[in-house]
């Protein structure tokens, strides 16, 4: 089976998957561009069949990269448009130059169908002394019809490097998604962002509402049981986990074992953190899976609906 990161750079820290090459936190994006095995480009070329004898256009185009000429789609559009490796990484050009940001990870997943170039930005807040949180910006480029380009924040703990994905839903503030039949427009991007890094500051305000609400172990059950609804054991030593399904049952296990469960113990915080990790870290076969499940599959929609649940609870809990 095709490996799920194909190439890859970081910068700084070990990502929490291992993987990738280690580089300079100090390069520039399209020095991270090429660290990243990603000076390619995808061109778009006419679909045939052939028809008594006769090829005949189908009025579609298939994407190829231009480097070792593989099909990343077969059938989109011909009003498709690609968004150019250059563009991606221009993108955070004017955030690099002016300080603002550093380029982090860059690297594609599926054999280039996905990639992706995420930049730490330097802004930080701690949930609870010593629990400190990163703010990052992750731009996606998916070379897949049906699927739009994906620029978003999404914050990082730092002592356990689990990723938050605020939201899905391409109405939220703090996610621009820009579908393949409009031009990619870099500079309307940055200024809906401009909006967005606002939900870093309603992040900050939930984590450390979360931080101060109590979490019975009852509570606790019911909300891995929500997050991740499923059939339990049959038997068990431990009675809670009989009603949990496997994931929920690897969250409860983190509950006290995550990195970082000393921070916010017995709160919401701590609860919510437990999904997170698990996600992160424990459920899918392989390092390469999780982090495109954390990112865009299954696990960044159990995270997001954590965060949601965790809130709700919170609000019917008493202070700690």
């Amino acid at each position: 089976m095709a490996h799920h990161v194909e190439t890859m750079a970081w910068s700084g820290e070990v990502p929490w998957h291992g993987l990738g090459t280690e580089v300079n936190n100090d390069l520039s994006p399209m020095e991270m561009r090429e660290a990243a095995g990603l000076d390619w480009e995808v061109y778009k070329s006419d679909n045939y069949v052939e028809i008594n004898g006769e090829w005949v256009a189908t009025g579609t185009q298939s994407l190829i990269r231009d480097s070792d000429h593989r099909i990343l789609s077969a059938v989109v559009n011909e009003d498709w448009n690609e968004v150019s490796m250059e563009k991606t990484f221009e993108f955070f050009q004017d955030f690099c130059v002016n300080g603002d940001m550093e380029m982090n990870t860059a690297g594609s997943l599926r054999n280039g169908e996905i990639v992706w170039a995420l930049a730490k930005v330097k802004d930080s807040f701690e949930a609870v002394p010593g629990d400190r949180v990163d703010s990052y910006l992750l731009l996606s480029n998916f070379f897949q019809y049906g699927k739009a380009t994906d620029v978003r924040f999404t914050p990082i703990r730092v002592v356990c490097n689990n990723t938050i994905s605020l939201a899905l839903q391409s109405a939220s503030k703090n996610i621009v998604k820009v579908s393949h039949r409009t031009e990619f427009d870099g500079d309307y991007v940055k200024e809906q962002l401009g909006i967005a890094k606002d939900k870093m500051e309603s992040y900050k305000l939930m984590a450390e509402f979360l931080s101060k609400r109590k979490a019975t172990k009852k509570s606790v059950v019911k909300y891995f049981q929500d997050v991740f609804p499923g059939k339990g054991l049959k038997k068990s030593e431990d009675e809670a986990l009989t009603q949990l399904s496997l994931p929920g049952r690897l969250a409860y296990q983190s509950l006290d074992t995550q990195p970082g469960a000393e921070y916010g113990e017995g709160s919401w915080w701590q609860a919510f953190n437990a999904v997170t990790f698990a996600t992160d870290h424990l459920r899918g076969n392989s390092q390469e899976t999780r982090l495109e499940s954390a990112w865009y599959g299954a696990g960044a929609k159990s995270k997001n609906k954590a965060l949601e649940l965790a809130v709700e609870e919170a609000e019917k809990s008493p202070a700690l």
